[in-house]
């Protein structure tokens, strides 16, 4: 469950958070400090700032603001979310193994196996639902638990809390992807995950305008070695890609309330619709995880995947049928998307790995936006049956 701050509720740290009037002009919004170098008073005696590549103001209040909707102590903004993962992967060593999710998402998959192991990284993909499974995969060698939740498509809820105790009890650090749900509904730190990871470009940014990622933990000496590697491999996000996201920040509870009243009333008519087999949304009381979920987030979120009744060229064509849904890659922006993740987010992990996964041909994933929910249903309504009556 999200937490308050000790001064502040979300609602209002959203707004506040990092974010303190312009001192020289009063200025209520921080500026953009567009600059790529900063004065010295002598040699060595910077005020804070020196390069930009190593630190900026406006990247400053954005991280604070991060760091304090998580209820953290540290934030490190990334210029996009893989640049973040990336900056995870940088703390392991020749040899390590890692245990992801076996549905995550295709550009994390994408990352572990096509790039880290040709640097002597090994993987483990399992159902990180089945615990017993987690604990047989872990190896002397394991350093990092990855885990998304939910999942990325198929919407599974993962246990933070058993999750990272397994991993502590083996001196496994515990990452969690929390995009999908945001800080606003769900906060892994509170669990006892050790990082905490996000894209930016998702929810938080909120308009489908800008790219950017953050890593935010409660260890001063993890932050440290984010703040090396981020300064180090310049994985940074420029002082406007910052402004754009604390921007978004602002909005956060307003958008997350009606992307969840809309993706809630979404999946319930397709659970109830003819040419749709399986609906996968923790709101649902049919969800293996409802429970869990009731009681680990605050709401269920506004990412709905299932499977239609067709075949991989007939869910190409109702992707390609909807209007209101705009048939694009990402999610979290105020506009509904729409995507087959087989052919899409998707496409780089091997067939008979994406199946063995439940990453079927007919896996359709929708992004719920902000609009009318009557608009967004008939839209849905009409292209499944164009596409499966042609």
């Amino acid at each position: 469950m999200t937490q308050d701050t000790d001064d502040h509720r979300f609602e209002t740290d959203s707004i506040h958070a990092g974010q303190e009037p312009d001192s020289e002009t009063g200025a209520i919004m921080p500026p953009i400090y567009a600059t790529s170098t900063y004065i010295q008073d002598g040699p060595g005696e910077d005020r804070g700032y020196e390069y930009s590549r190593t630190g900026n103001p406006t990247r400053t209040a954005l991280e604070d603001n991060l760091a304090a909707l998580e209820g953290a102590e540290y934030g490190r903004a990334f210029a996009s979310g893989m640049a973040g993962i990336n900056t995870v992967l940088n703390l392991l060593e020749s040899g390590d193994h890692v245990i992801a999710g076996d549905d995550v998402y295709g550009g994390t998959h994408r990352l572990f196996r096509q790039v880290y192991e040709d640097y002597d990284l090994s993987f483990s993909f399992v159902d990180t639902t089945d615990h017993d499974a987690v604990r047989e995969a872990i190896r002397p060698e394991t350093e990092l638990l990855w885990v998304e939740t939910p999942t990325n498509p198929l919407m599974r809820v993962n246990d933070i809390e058993t999750l990272s105790r397994i991993a502590h009890d083996h001196d496994v650090l515990c990452a969690v992807d929390n995009t999908f749900a945001t800080p606003y509904l769900q906060q892994p730190l509170s669990h006892g995950a050790d990082i905490v990871s996000h894209s930016l470009t998702k929810y938080l940014g909120g308009h489908s305008d800008v790219v950017g990622g953050a890593l935010v933990t409660d260890d001063p000496d993890l932050d440290e070695q984010f703040g090396f590697y981020q300064n180090s491999v310049g994985a940074t996000p420029d002082p406007f890609a910052c402004f754009l996201v604390l921007r978004g920040t602002k909005t956060l509870p307003v958008r997350m309330d009606r992307h969840c009243e809309n993706a809630r009333t979404l999946a319930e008519r397709l659970d109830n619709h003819d040419a749709v087999d399986t609906v996968y949304y923790p709101g649902l009381e049919s969800h293996p995880s409802y429970e869990l979920a009731r009681e680990q987030m605050d709401d269920f979120g506004g990412m709905v995947s299932f499977e239609l009744n067709g075949t991989l060229e007939e869910t190409a064509d109702f992707v390609a049928e909807t209007d209101v849904f705009a048939l694009a890659e990402s999610l979290g922006g105020v506009e509904s998307l729409i995507e087959q993740p087989a052919t899409m987010t998707h496409a780089s992990i091997p067939k008979e790995e994406r199946l063995a996964a439940g990453l079927t041909d007919g896996l359709v994933r929708i992004s719920v936006g902000i609009e009318h929910i009557e608009d967004l249903w008939d839209d849905l309504d009409g292209a499944i049956e164009t596409a499966l009556s042609g």
